[in-house]
């Protein structure tokens, strides 16, 4: 690749990156308090690889140093994402077969010898 679409990649990355700012602050403007939203991160680890790949060409062990470090705390933090989700979702179906087993039983209210002929 020329160097000029090198520049062009590390400049798209850059922008991708700087880019999750705009997205975390209008969510925050949004819902009235400081939010950060998983958009945040998936635009953090695709901006932050695309500079690492940039700074690996560039042979900057400081800027590889630092965006190495940062897509490794990318990735963890949606794998903390994802996990949390599942829970979520584990509890709610839970929840839910509770609920249902709950609907289907007999009422209380009812005398034990109701019970057994409904």
């Amino acid at each position: 690749m020329s160097e000029n679409y090198w520049i062009a990649f590390g400049l798209i990355g850059q922008l991708v990156f700087m880019g999750r700012f705009v997205v975390q602050w209008l969510s925050s403007e949004r819902r009235g308090r400081s939010v950060i939203p998983v958009a945040f991160w998936y635009l953090s680890l695709l901006g932050g690889g695309m500079l690492l790949v940039y700074s690996i060409h560039k042979q900057d062990p400081v800027f590889m140093l630092g965006q190495g470090l940062g897509t490794f705390i990318y990735l963890r933090n949606l794998q903390l994402i994802s996990k949390e989700r599942r829970r979520q979702a584990g509890a709610a179906v839970t929840d839910s077969a509770v609920a249902d087993s709950q609907s289907s039983r007999p009422s209380d209210a009812q005398p034990p010898a109701l019970r057994s002929a409904g």
